[in-house]
């Protein structure tokens, strides 16, 4: 189950770098949100409590206890990776009005 597990986490993140380097801004920002749920089930995948029990285990199946530090992690990560998300859709839906294109070829004036 662990190489399955490994082999999504890997397959979703390459897809997500795949569309982050997409010319339209949207599968960009597509590929950002499926990069940061990979990086999300990677921390998953490697809060092990004793090297032997999965982080999201519960207690009553195994006789240990499941890792809180790991789910707070995740959680929080998921809040922020929520709220970097709505910011980049934000500024793409302001440049997509702006320049009225979403590619980012022919959005030419964002130089600072």
């Amino acid at each position: 189950m662990s190489i399955l597990f490994a082999v999504t986490t890997g397959l979703m993140f390459g897809l997500g770098v795949f569309q982050m380097l997409r010319r339209d801004l949207v599968k960009a920002a597509m590929g950002f949100y499926i990069v940061f749920t990979a990086v999300n089930l990677f921390m998953l995948s490697a809060g092990v409590f004793d090297g032997q029990v999965p982080a999201y285990t519960d207690q009553a199946a195994n006789g240990q206890p499941s890792d809180p530090v790991v789910q707070s992690l995740i959680l929080t990560a998921v809040v922020i990776g929520f709220g970097s998300y709505a910011l980049l859709l934000g500024m793409i839906n302001v440049a997509a009005n702006r320049f009225k294109s979403v590619d980012s070829h022919e959005v030419d004036q964002l130089k600072g």
